[in-house]
């Protein structure tokens, strides 16, 4: 199964002995994953699933042939993809940038009693998320 892409179509062992000499050519049998057709493509639509496979004849000539075998005989489809990537991110084949390691803080780092220098400066009074609400909104309900 490597080195090519397609799919893999693994059959029911019944289906296999029901298809019997007609199957053969077209299987491989592989001491990793089993007994299966690999095809180039697959037509799902239907009673019948349709298996692409591109072959050669005896004679040199490159031939397409359809195989249509009945979907309850078919017990599992493998996509076969070699080389890309897998998953959700950005397709990127580039070796990432290597990082950048951030400066060691020592002693001239701000004690942490001193203020924050981040947060605005809300004047003398009190921060308004704080304060008191406007008058006839004590219920927080909008009038009626």
């Amino acid at each position: 199964m490597k080195g090519r892409d397609g799919y893999a179509v693994f059959f029911f062992p019944q289906a296999l002995e029901a298809l019997g000499d007609a199957i053969k050519p077209y299987l491989q049998d592989s001491p990793v994953v089993g007994q299966h057709v690999p095809c180039d493509g697959i037509d799902t639509g239907g009673a019948l699933i349709e298996l692409t496979m591109k072959g050669r004849m005896p004679t040199g000539e490159d031939i397409t042939l359809e195989l249509m075998v009945p979907s309850s005989m078919v017990r599992m489809i493998v996509s076969r993809e070699s080389g890309g990537m897998f998953g959700f991110g950005p397709r990127s084949y580039e070796a990432p940038a290597p990082m950048v390691p951030l400066p060691v803080v020592g002693a001239s780092a701000p004690a942490a009693e001193a203020p924050a220098k981040a947060l605005p400066a809300s004047g003398e009074g009190e921060s308004p998320a704080t304060a008191a609400p406007p008058e006839g909104d004590t219920a927080a309900k909008p009038a009626p």
